[in-house]
């Protein structure tokens, strides 16, 4: 069971998205299997919105398209509204309202085509301190406003990229003051022509083999479209993203631009995080998610 929350991270703003510890009824009057039987779930070949890119789920995967991705986070889990995503895959055989419920949610970030140049010369140890760092300064932010401190305890997987595919996939271990249990927060960037599609699962540190298997098979069948890729950047006409790798890992722009002690980060609540961007530098704080448990 995954007993930790999916969250949104934000680049100076944080989405505190609280979900049922078990399955309740939806608002309206329905039951939760009325409520699941409305979803549009879809299986095989799925071109994502925007044909920027494609999944070609296998049998024990199944997509959520945008709208129902919505309902899921609203009505199902209690969120208020406003997201933009691409959609969110889930494991065909949990119900996403129960206890064991997970998903990835599925975002692109359109900052240019990122230089992946220093991918070989990364000193991860060096990038963990100075995110603990900045995490520890945006602490102090953090219970101005009332959450808890959250820890970057380190690595639950080493940042790796896999130069032939262009996909970067790392795992954090995190910590409330106030969490019985510790975090896993995998992270999966797929790097493309002209931005990079965002996959995010969060789950409970006891899960880590699990969830490293499965996230193993959505780096596998997630990929840009023909002529989105990597290689189909055009210098001459292209926009190149200002930041490399290494910022990719640590914030993206705001870790490229010294923003740590700004970073807002994650949020720990009950059962999962799901880790969102908000698109902007005035959005800080203008949303905050909260449910009661």
């Amino acid at each position: 069971m995954f007993n930790n929350l999916f969250c949104f991270l934000i680049l100076l703003a944080s989405l505190n998205l609280s979900f049922p510890v078990a399955a309740q009824e939806p608002p309206g009057q329905i039951t939760v299997e009325e409520f699941l039987a409305s979803l549009k779930f879809q299986a095989g070949k799925i071109e994502l919105p925007g044909g920027i890119a494609s999944l070609n789920l296998p049998d024990t995967f199944r997509y959520l398209p945008p709208a129902d991705t919505e309902r899921l986070l609203t009505q199902g889990w209690g969120n208020p509204g406003g997201y933009s995503t691409l959609g969110m895959i889930l494991p065909a055989g949990v119900n996403p309202l129960g206890m064991d419920g997970w998903g990835v949610i599925i975002t692109y970030e359109e900052d240019g085509h990122v230089n992946d140049e220093d991918a070989d010369t990364i000193d991860y140890d060096s990038l963990l301190k100075d995110m603990q760092e900045g995490m520890e300064q945006a602490n102090e932010e953090r219970k101005k406003q009332g959450y808890d401190a959250l820890t970057l305890v380190g690595w639950a997987e080493n940042p790796t990229y896999d130069r032939a595919s262009h996909k970067l996939y790392w795992a954090k271990e995190l910590v409330s003051d106030r969490a019985n249990q510790h975090t896993l927060n995998y992270n999966i960037r797929l790097l493309g022509r002209k931005g990079v599609l965002v996959l995010n699962a969060v789950a409970g540190m006891e899960q880590i083999d699990a969830i490293k298997a499965e996230m193993q098979n959505v780096v596998a069948f997630s990929n840009f479209t023909p002529g989105n890729g990597y290689t189909d950047f055009n210098a001459s006409t292209d926009k190149a993203a200002t930041y490399g790798i290494a910022a990719l890992v640590a914030g993206g722009a705001a870790a490229k631009m010294g923003l740590f002690a700004k970073l807002f980060a994650l949020l720990i609540a009950f059962k999962k995080m799901v880790i969102f961007g908000v698109i902007g530098l005035g959005a800080i704080l203008k949303k905050v998610f909260s449910r009661k448990e």
